[in-house]
């Protein structure tokens, strides 16, 4: 099982105790405490249920390189390869990355003011050669992942049930939602902390 750091967003900033990030986040307690039991719960449960550990990370390698973190990456794919994952399976994300990688979001609003937002963009799609490496299962998460994260006003019906034909159960569906959703918080807390740290007063 991946090692889990105390604080998983302290460890991809690099915040030190004592120092002026640190002090930033002692300001909000439940908030440092509560990201850290999500990470916790979401990736590496004592009971992993119907998304096991090497799945959870692999989505969450997935979901990072899609926003183009590359500390975070690093440390989701280090994780992937501590979860007992293949090799060929850290290969096969690493891939899907590669050809899902966009600018992104895309998507279409309901006809009105916000059509003026209205923007098309690529969908994802596993090749059928490459669905070997990561199976049925996690094929049809990647795509659906790509949906949230780069067309979230597209997220329709038929991405959920690609995910129950492909073999996930409907708690597996949200708990992966979930994870996707927990990520883009993640990163995005990391990314303004890095330009604090970067930037200091």
């Amino acid at each position: 099982m991946p090692q889990t750091p105390h604080d998983v967003i302290d460890t991809l900033v690099g915040i030190m105790p004592g120092t002026a990030l640190d002090a930033i986040r002692a300001r909000r307690p439940e908030a440092r405490k509560h990201a850290q039991a999500s990470y916790v719960g979401l990736l590496v449960p004592n009971e992993p249920g119907g998304v096991s550990l090497p799945e959870r990370f692999a989505i969450a390698a997935f979901v990072a390189g899609l926003h183009g973190e590359p500390q975070t990456s690093a440390f989701y794919v280090e994780g992937l390869r501590s979860s007992g994952a293949a090799d060929a399976l850290s290969a096969a994300i690493a891939q899907q990355v590669d050809k899902a990688r966009a600018v992104g979001p895309y998507g279409r609003y309901p006809k009105g003011p916000l059509s003026a937002e209205d923007q098309d963009g690529p969908l994802h799609r596993v090749a059928d050669d490459e669905r070997a490496a990561l199976g049925a299962k996690l094929a049809a998460a990647l795509e659906h992942v790509h949906m949230l994260v780069l067309h979230p006003r597209d997220a329709a019906p038929p991405s959920l049930q690609a995910m129950l034909d492909a073999g996930w159960s409907t708690t597996d569906v949200v708990m992966i939602s979930q994870l996707v959703s927990f990520l883009s918080f993640q990163i995005r807390i990391v990314a303004g902390l890095r330009t604090l740290a970067s930037h200091p007063a």
